[in-house]
């Protein structure tokens, strides 16, 4: 989800002690208060001079980000801006005084460098820049780390959303086929009949219960292939067999729902379907070691790969999700062997992001 808000002061203060700009300001504070200690009589003027420059930099960013807040629409007159700047001024002329005039006569110290008439206007146009600079960029990077959270939000979203259509993506040729097969069954063979309805049901049923998880188990995803190819048996028996490697999987592991399915399908459609019989061979099994390892799944099915074909949508969609799911740490090549064509997916250790 986008953000949430955070405090003026935190976030202002949080930002400032970010390493590039703490950087900067030590580069900028420390050979000033040198300066003002060296180039001073009394022994206090170096404490003098970092007490300005530090309330300098933490109270001129905080009162300009107070008074122009990032993304706070325009006035219509030239009023409320002039208004703002003259406050924002004052404040600056506050400071600067209270620091650079009042205190120091209230401890009786002697004059220093940032105290003179010329001290205390270049601390006045360092608070009134330094101010101004500070708080556009901190305000510019909380924008743009808030416009990158959104759009990850949005692009998972956008991802879920594309989840609950794929219930579609099923090659609505093999259903329609199938829905035709159980018709001719039912004159000649009710028997079978029933057992492909009740597949079909048991397969529709839990594609519906896919489109309403973010994730589940690896075992639901290989049993939901398994329905799937025990669909095609039915259709077309003896086309192929099916051969299951997955023994080495780990238990625990948890997926995008649905995101292997469709790489079995596109094995059927372009292997057996496009003429090509024989073995289809799904597996997996773990890599690495520990906490961090993943697991590599593979389908190879009968068939040369013919490189990818235009307008097919089907193994677009399993990278892009990939890459939502699993930040970019997840990928799926599918090559050519002779006359044979296999699909591998590589999942990291980490679980895939809920929402996506």
């Amino acid at each position: 989800m986008p953000l949430p808000p955070h405090s003026l002061l935190r976030s202002t203060l949080r930002a400032l002690l970010a390493p590039r700009r703490a950087a900067a300001v030590v580069v900028v504070v420390a050979p000033l208060v040198a300066v003002q200690a060296r180039l001073s009589t009394d022994p206090r003027a170096g404490w003098l001079g970092l007490a300005m420059c530090l309330a300098c930099v933490m109270l001129a960013p905080l009162s300009w980000r107070t008074l122009f807040p990032a993304g706070a629409p325009r006035p219509p007159t030239w009023s409320a801006p002039f208004g703002r700047l003259i406050v924002y001024a004052t404040m600056g002329a506050g400071v600067v005084s209270l620091l650079g005039f009042a205190l120091p006569s209230a401890l009786a110290m002697g004059p220093t460098l940032m105290t003179t008439d010329v001290g205390l206007l270049v601390s006045l146009a360092l608070f009134w820049v330094g101010g101004y600079g500070l708080g556009r960029d901190i305000d510019l990077e909380s924008g743009l780390a808030e416009a990158r959270a959104e759009m990850a939000w949005l692009t998972r979203r956008a991802e879920h959303s594309r989840l609950l259509a794929l219930r579609t993506q099923l090659d609505p040729h093999f259903l329609f086929n199938t829905l035709n097969a159980i018709a001719e069954w039912c004159r000649e063979d009710g028997e079978v009949a029933e057992r492909a309805t009740l597949r079909l049901s048991d397969m529709l049923r839990t594609i519906l219960d896919a489109s309403r998880v973010p994730t589940w188990p690896l075992e639901r995803e290989l049993a939901l292939c398994r329905m799937l190819f025990d669909l095609h048996a039915v259709r077309d028996p003896g086309a192929f067999e099916v051969r299951w490697a997955v023994d080495d999987l780990p238990a625990g592991v948890s997926v995008p729902p649905m995101i292997l399915l469709p790489v079995c399908e596109n094995a059927m459609k372009h292997g057996v379907g496009a003429g090509h019989r024989g073995r289809i061979e799904v597996g997996g099994r773990t890599r690495g070691a520990g906490p961090t390892a993943g697991v590599e799944l593979w389908v190879d099915n009968p068939g040369p790969y013919a490189g990818p074909r235009e307008g097919g949508e089907g193994i677009a969609s399993v990278t892009q999700r990939l890459a939502v799911a699993y930040d970019g740490a997840a990928s799926l090549v599918v090559e050519g062997r002779g006359d044979r064509t296999r699909a591998t997916m590589i999942l990291p250790g980490a679980q895939p992001l809920e929402d996506a």
